[in-house]
């Protein structure tokens, strides 16, 4: 490892990033620099300009990815490198399009959570719907997490190294046991095939794209649909947006508050002002239709 590199890690460290955001930022820098063939700490604004328009233009990456990518430079520039030049200037913030997630209906969970056939698989899916947890959350649990007795499921360390607590339902809690029974699992509760380690968030993603296809939804669905689904049945079903924004982990309330623009059932049973005019007298008296 290059001192340049392990100085990077030992910044993202001190200031307790993820280590997945740590692996992530690493990688960025490293594609920098190798799209010129140079060490990042010789290149500079021209660069990544160049780099920048390379990544929009020409690979044609979503706004999500430059966005990533955006963050890794001016963390290595900034923190790392402490150039003086105007990082804010030549290193811009991208903006991501805000697109409304599609969501599926009870009945569409019901029939993609059936369709899993594997119970361990099921069991994940199953967990993120019922408690909101992002996949990452999901895997990583352990026996310990559940709590029976006050009927709450602790997340330690989940996005943004924070712990939280979520629900844990009852119906949830009765199928946990019967796949303790079955599977008797160890220290995760979701054990992949790597010794020691929980299954990978991507097997699971794989995992959805099967069934989607074999059970015939139209819809996209990934682990993360099914946290959207239980944010927006919950909203749907009258859960104040603060409860579901403390449940979700959630920094911003107006994060939460978008879930509002998708839960049909709320919006659309709203009455329109239209309905409280007891008549519409026409301005032309011999308005007809078109």
């Amino acid at each position: 490892m290059s001192p340049l590199r392990r100085r990077m890690i030992e910044d993202m460290q001190i200031r307790n990033l993820a280590a997945h955001t740590q692996r992530v930022y690493v990688e960025q820098v490293v594609r920098f620099a190798r799209h010129f063939g140079k060490s990042p700490e010789h290149l500079g604004p021209t660069e990544i300009r160049t780099y920048l328009i390379h990544l929009t233009q020409e690979r044609r990456l979503s706004a999500s990815s430059i966005v990533v990518t955006v963050s890794a430079l001016r963390f290595f520039y900034t923190v790392t490198l402490k150039r003086h030049w105007a990082v804010g200037d030549e290193i811009p913030s991208s903006r991501k399009a805000k697109k409304l997630p599609v969501v599926m209906s009870q009945d569409e969970v019901a029939r993609f959570l059936g369709a899993v056939d594997n119970l361990k698989h099921r069991m994940i899916l199953t967990v993120c719907y019922a408690t909101g947890l992002r996949i990452s959350e999901a895997v990583r649990l352990k026996p310990t997490s559940i709590d029976s007795q006050r009927m709450v499921i602790r997340v330690d360390q989940g996005k943004g190294r924070k712990d939280r607590y979520v629900m844990l339902p009852p119906k949830l809690l009765t199928m946990l046991r019967v796949y303790w029974k079955r599977t008797h699992p160890g220290e995760w509760l979701f054990p992949g095939d790597r010794p020691g380690q929980p299954i990978s968030p991507l097997t699971i993603g794989h995992i959805c794209r099967q069934v989607r296809l074999r059970c015939g939804i139209g819809k996209p669905v990934t682990p993360h649909s099914l946290r959207h689904a239980f944010a927006v049945h919950l909203l749907e079903a009258g859960t104040d947006l603060r409860t579901i924004q403390l449940l979700l982990g959630h920094r911003n309330l107006g994060t939460t508050a978008r879930y509002l623009m998708i839960a049909t059932s709320t919006v659309c049973a709203t009455t329109s002002p239209l309905e409280f005019l007891d008549a519409i007298v026409p301005t032309v008296p011999d308005l007809v239709p078109a």
